[in-house]
């Protein structure tokens, strides 16, 4: 659907959003309106899961090459989950970018602020934060899942309270009360973006 010129260079998309408000189904859908957008593919030293592949899905690295590469500063930004490292490779989405590749990057709150800091402010950069229409509604959600406990929902319940207070960090938020309405202003965001920066 999208037809973003070669000769101009791209656009790194940083999309967060608090556990439960749909950024995974967002860029999923933009993905498909736009095939020629691209999906930032994480190294991780967790073990695949059954239909991931390595360099599609993740990059599965041992935990000692993980390690090495974020002391050689080659990870735009990392984190240690549940004992698990994950991190976004600096070269990847810098070579992509430069050819005239929109690269979307889904990313918690302090894995946009290390990259805010890394990426360089003239560099083309565009941060999205979706959020629930209401708390409650974010609950719903959670509890509709039924893949948490009463307790994972509470502690998901806080972390998303805080992670709502950085959201004016970011350029832009879209709340997320109707999924196909989100993607539709996202995707907005992303074109006036774009149209932006080649008319500079």
């Amino acid at each position: 659907m999208s037809n973003n010129p070669k000769n101009q260079q791209g656009l790194l998309v940083v999309l967060s959003a608090p556990s439960g408000c749909g950024k995974t189904s967002v860029v999923e859908r933009l993905l498909i309106r736009h095939p020629d957008w691209m999906r930032s593919v994480s190294v991780t030293t967790r073990l695949p899961r059954m239909g991931e592949e390595h360099g599609s899905h993740y990059y599965f690295h041992s935990k000692d090459e993980f390690l090495k590469m974020k002391d050689r500063a080659e990870f735009l930004e990392w984190a240690e989950i549940y004992g698990q490292f994950y991190g976004t490779p600096k070269d990847f989405v810098s070579r992509q970018v430069d050819q005239g590749n929109v690269v979307i990057l889904t990313i918690d709150v302090q894995g946009s602020k290390q990259i805010q800091g890394i990426w360089g402010r003239d560099r083309p950069m565009l941060s999205v934060f979706v959020l629930p229409p209401s708390i409650k509604a974010l609950r719903e959600r959670l509890t509709n899942r039924n893949t948490e406990t009463p307790e994972e929902i509470e502690r998901r319940i806080s972390i998303a309270q805080d992670e709502i207070k950085a959201a004016a960090l970011y350029e832009k938020t879209v709340i997320n009360q109707n999924l196909d309405q989100a993607v539709l202003e996202v995707e907005e965001i992303i074109m006036n973006k774009l149209k932006e920066r080649s008319q500079t």
